[in-house]
């Protein structure tokens, strides 16, 4: 049973004077604090970004966030600190802005902000961390204190293109510090570096106080150990504990990863064995932290909660659920909106395993809000108890209709939260549509699609390992996806709507590194039989630029024959491709037009003359004649040999081509043939879509009137809402017939500022209808961390981008 919502009684929060930083309205806003503090030399001062998870108990929680920057150039630094509940619920945020001091002046002095919120349950509360311009957070070092006595420190910066790994850089050598971790079950090394001169050995000790190793110090201010497989793990955590807390620590199971290790990519410590909790073993105990449910008064609605067991062992977990004010409902209130009831109070959890619970509950009356809390605790001597919460709202949801754009994503306040979004279809990538306009769309189970008023997943499609997320369709309605079969590169075809389906083997290059790519619907293209099929087999890769590497780029055109599909030999197009970026935009690499098929690529230079860009060519094969004709170059993407820079292609209902040459981070190049589906009759000259803009990841269709439609990651600086900082938004972009290109739209801005991309992929049905499947991904691992599964959600525009509303099932139909 629900009781009226009631509000969470206002914040305390200890100003310390300064300016205040603008935040979200519904979050108290810190301030910060310039001066020096008389207790900072007794803070622990720590590097990179992160933050904190705090097991608190009922009454008030008090954070004190420390930074001073370093000063090593001139670009400023702001730390943003968000405090939020176990349900993710922002409670209060602050900035501490840059000391403004000139570059190579030293560290500069302790400013700080307070953070405070009345704990009225128990459960993980969460200290977010980030640096603007920093996301590696080295420009600036930062501390805390806390009257919580449980918590966990999570080392956590930005994302490199490289192996994960986040080193704890400690930075107080003024006083001595520790580091307790849990080890790691098999051997491991530790390695140290950037100790002071002349420091006392560090030692690391058991959590009985044992002495386990003595770290021996070279004169270079370096240290490393091995620890055998063999040593006690019977009294965790192990703390290594510094004379003089300055050093760099790099540790096997902690600040880098294997496969096989307990909790990959979660660099998690704290400096004080006593405030060590079981956090590793429960981060994602009941997930989602919150929803958000809409209906009419009376109806009856269902959530289904993850219970989740990261142990190594089987494990009881007893639920409960929780009003604000702490009491069941009492009988009297019988009104049905005020039930809710569990599918069970315990649930047994095998060993990293996860089960499901139900809520059902009862749609409150107009005007009265319901709110709970399911508590998750689990029946051992942890002491470990938190919960999620569940807000049931009348009426329709914000997310059924037109939405103003941008969609500003908050932190911890997405979709759900701010418009009730809760899809009742696939989410895990982009939806197709077949000449019926039926939905489908790949999932980690098969294909899914929507049958006699409920989703399905083809019975001859289960089990199946695609290896491109894209649904092709031929002209008589025959259905294609791209999968691996005992290993091999295979294109399953089906006649009878994916109940059954044939495979069809692509010839194999061995073992060299490959992508696959096929035709699908664009707009204006609809293959007489099984679509065109492009392989990128890397035949190297350039050991001094990163993004640059040669590729072979073959052509497939399978046939059917006998009543089976045949793939016949590979035409090779160039052997100097660069490769196909896809996991955003998902570009459109070939498409086809009765006998003849248009491909288009981007190609490899050489560094030494490397040109304005990747050249984007465009190249005919006509199967009536079977040959290839003369590439032709329509463009140049900034910068030259990235990879990321790949092109798309469409066809307009006159057979004329359209082409877009992928970039990163700077304007595309638009280009239309001359004549009709000839790729060989010129071109017009390259027109940027605009000038100075900051694009990747190109996304194109062509819809029924021609217009051109197309989405991408579009980079802002020092605007609104992170003056301080750049930040990458998901945009949107379309050309009229005869037109020029229309000033691009903002569609998503992230709720963090630094990298972000948003793995978009822009589809179209049969009617022109535009739908726009993202996920949006936060450079930062604290945050993506915290975060348990995928975020991909769906746009849809009715109206050739009008206007966007978030996709319903009814959308799809």
């Amino acid at each position: 049973m629900f009781r009226s919502l009631f509000l969470v009684p206002a914040l305390l929060l200890a100003c310390l004077g300064g300016s205040a930083q603008a935040g979200q309205p519904q979050a108290p806003v810190a301030q910060a604090n310039a001066s020096a503090s008389s207790e900072a030399g007794a803070d622990l001062l720590i590097g990179g970004c992160g933050g904190v998870y705090f097991l608190a108990e009922p009454g008030e929680l008090a954070v004190e966030v420390i930074k001073r920057d370093r000063n090593r150039r001139d670009a400023p630094t702001e730390l943003r600190a968000i405090l939020a509940g176990p349900d993710r619920r922002v409670l209060q945020e602050a900035t501490i802005p840059d000391d403004g001091r000139p570059r190579g002046s030293g560290l500069g002095p302790p400013q700080q902000c307070r953070l405070s919120a009345h704990v009225k349950r128990k459960g993980v509360y969460v200290l977010n961390i980030t640096l603007s311009q920093d996301r590696y957070g080295e420009h600036a070092v930062w501390g805390f204190r806390s009257n919580c006595p449980k918590y966990l420190i999570e080392t956590a910066r930005g994302h490199r293109d490289a192996r994960h790994e986040e080193p704890i850089v400690l930075a107080s050598p003024e006083r001595a510090g520790d580091v307790c971790f849990l080890p790691r079950r098999g051997a491991f090394s530790v390695e140290l570096s950037g100790l002071p001169k002349g420091a006392d050995a560090p030692q690391m000790f058991d959590a009985k106080g044992a002495i386990i190793a003595a770290l021996q110090v070279d004169g270079n201010g370096r240290a490393s150990h091995e620890f055998v497989e063999k040593l006690h793990r019977d009294a965790v955590p192990w703390r290594l504990h510094f004379p003089s807390a300055q050093a760099t620590i790099n540790m096997d199971g902690v600040t880098r990863w294997d496969d096989d290790d307990f909790q990959r990519d979660m660099a998690c410590w704290t400096p004080d064995p006593r405030s060590w909790f079981p956090w590793l073993e429960n981060r994602w105990l009941l997930t989602p932290y919150s929803r958000t449910i809409y209906g009419q008064p009376g109806e009856q609605k269902e959530i289904t909660l993850q219970v989740r067991n990261d142990s190594l062992r089987e494990r009881t977990i007893q639920l409960g659920v929780e009003f604000p004010d702490g009491e069941r409902p009492s009988a009297s209130e019988t009104h049905l909106a005020r039930c809710v009831s569990l599918s069970g109070e315990r649930v047994v959890v095998g060993a990293r395993q996860a089960a499901t619970v139900t809520v059902r509950c009862a749609v409150p009356e107009a005007g009265q809000p319901g709110v709970c809390h399911i508590r998750a605790t689990p029946l051992d001597d942890s002491g470990f108890s938190t919960f999620s919460t569940l807000t049931v709202k009348t009426g329709d949801a914000p997310a059924t209709k037109p939405l103003a754009m941008p969609i500003v994503l908050k932190p911890y306040q997405h979709e759900n939260k701010q418009f009730g979004y809760l899809p009742d279809y696939p989410t895990e990538s982009q939806v197709y549509f077949d000449l019926r306009n039926r939905p489908f769309i790949i999932t980690s189970g098969g294909i899914a699609t929507w049958r006699d008023g409920e989703w399905i997943l083809l019975s001859g499609s289960k089990d199946v390992s695609a290896v491109c997320s894209k649904v092709a369709f031929d002209r008589d309605n025959n259905l294609y996806i791209l999968a691996t079969i005992a290993g091999a590169a295979t294109l399953l075809h089906s006649a009878d709507g994916g109940q059954t389906f044939a495979a069809c083997a692509l010839p194999s290059r061995g073992g060299q590194s490959r992508a696959l790519d096929m035709e699908e619907f664009t707009g204006h293209n609809l293959p007489d039989g099984p679509p065109p099929i492009l392989r990128y087999t890397r035949t190297a890769k350039d050991p001094k630029l990163f993004w640059r590497a040669l590729h072979d780029l073959e052509l497939f055109l399978p046939k059917k024959a006998g009543g089976r599909l045949v793939m016949g030999e590979p035409i090779l197009i160039t052997r100097q491709c660069i490769g196909l970026a896809s996991h955003s935009g998902i570009p459109s690499s070939v498409v086809s037009r009765g006998s003849k098929v248009h491909i288009v690529w981007g190609e490899a230079t050489d560094p030494k003359a490397p040109g304005p860009g990747v050249p984007a060519f465009v190249a005919t094969y006509d199967r009536e004649t079977e040959r290839l004709g003369k590439s032709a170059l329509v463009g140049h993407g900034a910068p030259p040999n990235d990879i990321h820079n790949s092109p798309s292609i469409a066809v307009d209902s006159q057979a004329l081509l359209h082409v877009l040459a992928g970039t990163h981070g700077r304007p595309f190049p638009y280009a239309r043939s001359l004549k009709p589906n000839d790729a060989g009759g010129g071109w017009t000259e390259p027109s940027v879509m605009g000038e100075n803009l900051s694009q990747t990841y190109i996304g194109m269709v062509c819809g029924p009137d021609d217009t051109l439609h197309a989405a991408f990651r579009l980079w802002r600086t020092s605007v609104d809402p992170f003056p301080a900082s750049h930040y990458a938004t998901l945009a949107y972009q379309r050309k009229r017939p005869g037109q020029p290109w229309e000033p691009p739209r903002i569609l998503i801005v992230p709720p963090f500022s630094e990298y972000s991309v948003f793995y978009h992929r822009l589809t179209m049905d049969r009617k022109g209808r535009l739908f726009l499947s993202y996920d949006y991904w936060s450079t930062f691992w604290f945050y993506r961390n915290d975060h348990f599964g995928r975020r991909r959600t769906l746009l849809m525009s009715p109206d050739g981008g009008d206007t966007w509303k978030l996709a319903q099932t009814k959308d799809l139909q």
